[in-house]
């Protein structure tokens, strides 16, 4: 596994990639130290050396142990009754739909249907211009959908359900602690983090960047550039993708959020021309080997989301995982 190749033609959106030559660390070096550089160098964009300083600690004592080191089970096709035997139900876990702001959209078109019948009595206007108030809120949602991609829409009502929610707010949480850990222990750094798509516009100044978290992913788009993704690239990406979802199942038994992350991984799947019984493969397995980490490091999993509700900083969120991981269950 790893040295198979698959060919795409997908082609993603550039990254900034730097050339900035890496000075490596020494083993010692402090682990807190080198975390704190870390958070320097993401914060400068420069991802090759944050990367470089993490995989000079990775493995070594005092270091870095959980970095890549997770367990993975064998890569084989899975049936759904294996998977049903350990407490996984698909459709529950693969079929994401967001209940909570589904009504919050539902309930703010309620009342803006009210609202305006209650000015249209209140103050007369004549049918051409409630016709023109009409024209203009649906330039305004076709402005959104085409510029924005919907970005304004999803910013009022995500910032709603934060406000309102409390299932919402912390279901989110625990969904980005989920992608954060498993792309830590598949060996890929996270760069940041976002908690709300209101926190995403502070940061990115567009309304087209949801909460969400990023990841150093300069040699999977490498890989995608060129037409070839690998079977460990690929591996890695299907687990970070689902880990948000699968976070969700675990913790609630089912997932709302997370259909964006699913769509990308079936789009690169699609990409790579995968028939149907190895796309199905790639899936199940990807998401036994996603919950059985999930399920083993619970406890980091927890105090992660604790971290990231305080806006920690990747460095910091790092070094939770590494001291709530015992090495004997990597």
């Amino acid at each position: 596994m790893g040295t198979v190749v698959y060919y795409t033609g997908l082609v993603p959106p550039r990254l900034r990639l730097c050339s900035k030559k890496i000075v490596g660390s020494s083993v010692g070096v402090q682990r807190q130290q080198v975390l704190e550089q870390v958070d320097k160098e993401l914060s400068k964009g420069d991802e090759r050396a944050a990367l470089s300083l993490v995989k000079d600690l990775q493995g070594k004592p005092g270091g870095l142990r959980c970095f890549g080191a997770g367990r993975q089970i064998p890569q084989r096709l899975y049936t759904l009754d294996e998977l049903k035997l350990n407490g996984i139900e698909t459709r529950s876990l693969l079929s994401p739909v967001d209940a909570t702001l589904g009504a919050i959209e539902r309930t703010l078109q309620l009342a803006g249907v009210a609202g305006g019948l209650a000015t249209w009595n209140a103050f007369g206007f004549s049918p051409q211009q409630i016709l023109l108030f009409s024209l203009g809120l649906l330039f305004l949602w076709t402005l959104d959908s085409v510029s924005f991609n919907g970005g304004l829409g999803s910013l009022v009502l995500d910032t709603i359900g934060h406000t309102f929610s409390q299932k919402y707010h912390n279901r989110v949480i625990q969904h980005e602690a989920g992608h954060f850990l498993i792309a830590y222990m598949v060996g890929i750094l996270p760069r940041g983090y976002t908690l709300t798509s209101l926190e995403a516009l502070q940061k990115d100044g567009s309304f087209n960047v949801q909460a969400g978290t990023a990841f150093v992913d300069f040699d999977f788009l490498e890989e995608v550039n060129t037409g070839k993704v690998s079977a460990t690239t690929l591996n890695r990406f299907s687990c970070i993708a689902l880990a948000g979802v699968a976070t969700e199942y675990l913790l609630f038994g089912y997932a709302e959020g997370g259909l964006a992350d699913i769509n990308k991984l079936d789009m690169l799947i699609k990409g790579l021309g995968f028939t149907q019984k190895k796309a199905d493969s790639q899936v199940r397995w990807s998401v036994l080997n996603t919950i059985l980490m999930l399920r083993r490091h619970e406890g980091a999993r927890e105090k992660l989301a604790e971290a990231m509700t305080m806006g920690k900083s990747v460095g910091s969120c790092i070094g939770i995982i590494e001291d709530n991981i015992d090495a004997a269950d990597i």
